[in-house]
């Protein structure tokens, strides 16, 4: 059975529309009757016409790197009415408009309504100009182009989405979706099976669109790109990488910082790192305690024990070497009358004396101090992109905020200095004694827990 091709609305009114007898009909191939020898017909001049139009495959121009569900490819069967008069027409390689030529399987921008009655409204009590591209412009990819004479010229294409154009009950990932979704940048398409017949006339310009690589971390978008495609046979959107903590697609408008540890090579997404961090200092300081600037870092014992002990020669030394001592540790120590503090001198046991079973000191943790030499680091990688806004602000099933730290905190993420990133804190509460109210911390990542360097 043949399922008609959705068309693009357009109310228009006629002396607007760029006329175009042709329907595209998709087809399933698995269709018993598709499969039906066409039947013959008469037409008004006496000729045979099939009654029936043949079943045409259309392979896709599109490869996404994500996948479908139910389709493995694009590829598409169709049909196109009034069969006849469309394989009649002599097929072109390109076609000029307005001393413009446009070639078979390029990009081009498309006017509809809105674009229509913007540039009406530009040229009101003006002579009649040349319709130009607007930002409301659909786009579209030329398929095919065929022509009766220079006054009927028609041009098969599939269209590029805007993502606010999905449609509803979309299936994106696990859910169904309508419009532009938060992962999707501001040049950024959808490519898709959409097919559709127009009239050359409805062209407005030439576009520029290119195909976006993921794993291509460098690359910025300035202009159309597009990285994922609309089945409109299934209403499906291929699959996108998904990254971060949150393990949602990347906006290429939008900054993201990667882990190059081995193990992880993760990206982050800006507004993820600062949240984290804005969740994890109201954690530790609440409503109403000071920060606190990191103590300084105790010498360990390991280093204490380490140290060169006087040799014969120096003053003070002993000329041998002296049984070890156990010092009382106690709160007051115990004098003998002459000034002098006792100890306690014992005799040399085998093995190791209590002291020597003690580990060391570890250096103390405080905010966002260094952890140490051991800790391993991660190099700094930088998608770079317009920076995000602030979270909205969101209610729990109560009515309380589940951001409580909502303007208690500030924190933003420092990339531009010289030197490892940082984040940097601003205390906005009021009335709190004591402490810093400004100070940074580094960037550790949000899966591995290692230092951004």
């Amino acid at each position: 059975m043949a399922s008609s091709a959705r068309k693009r609305p357009r109310q228009e009114p006629e002396d607007n529309r760029a006329e175009c007898p042709f329907k595209i009909d998709v087809v399933n191939p698995d269709d018993k009757e598709s499969k039906r020898k066409p039947k013959k017909r008469k037409t008004e001049n006496g000729e045979d016409e099939d009654a029936t139009a043949k079943v045409n495959l259309q392979m896709s121009p599109f490869a996404p790197c994500g996948k479908f569900k139910k389709h493995e490819t694009m590829d598409l069967y169709y049909k196109v009415s009034p069969p006849k008069k469309w394989t009649d027409m002599t097929r072109y390689n390109s076609f000029v408009l307005n001393g413009v030529k446009y070639f078979s399987e390029g990009f081009i921008y498309v006017a509809n309504d809105s674009s229509i009655e913007r540039q009406k409204a530009a040229n009101d009590n003006k002579p009649m100009q040349i319709r130009k591209k607007s930002d409301d412009d659909w786009v579209a990819r030329i398929l095919e182009i065929r022509a009766s004479d220079e006054h009927h010229v028609y041009a098969r294409i599939y269209w590029m989405y805007w993502p606010d154009e999905l449609p509803p009950n979309t299936l994106d990932g696990k859910k169904y979706v309508q419009g532009r979704q938060p992962y999707h940048g501001m040049n950024e398409l959808i490519a898709s099976n959409h097919m559709d017949i127009i009239n050359v006339v409805s062209v407005t310009s030439q576009a520029t669109v290119r195909q976006w690589f993921e794993e291509n971390d460098e690359e910025i978008q300035h202009a159309l790109y597009w990285r994922q495609a609309f089945d409109v046979r299934s209403y499906e959107l291929s699959s996108v990488d998904l990254v971060c903590r949150c393990n949602t697609p990347a906006n290429p408008d939008r900054k993201l910082l990667g882990c190059t540890v081995e193990a992880c090579k993760k990206w982050m997404h800006e507004e993820c790192i600062i949240e984290d961090a804005l969740q994890s200092t109201y954690k530790r300081l609440g409503t109403d305690k000071p920060h606190l600037p990191p103590e300084p870092i105790k010498k360990a014992e390991s280093e204490i024990e380490g140290q060169r002990p006087l040799s014969p020669s120096e003053t003070g030394a002993a000329v041998s070497t002296q049984h070890s001592i156990d010092v009382k540790a106690e709160a007051e120590p115990a004098h003998n009358g002459n000034g002098n503090v006792d100890v306690k001198q014992t005799e040399e046991e085998d093995g190791p004396t209590a002291s020597e079973d003690a580990a060391p000191l570890s250096s103390r943790r405080s905010g966002s101090e260094a952890v140490g030499a051991s800790t391993p680091s991660t190099k700094l990688i930088l998608k770079s992109g317009r920076k995000s806004g602030k979270p909205k602000k969101k209610a729990d099933a109560n009515g309380e905020s589940s951001r409580p730290w909502e303007g208690l905190f500030e924190v933003t993420l420092n990339t531009e200095k010289n030197g490892p990133p940082a984040l940097e804190f601003k205390d906005l509460r009021e009335g709190i004694v004591g402490g810093e109210k400004t100070w940074t911390e580094p960037v550790k990542c949000l899966l591995c827990a290692t230092t951004v360097n």
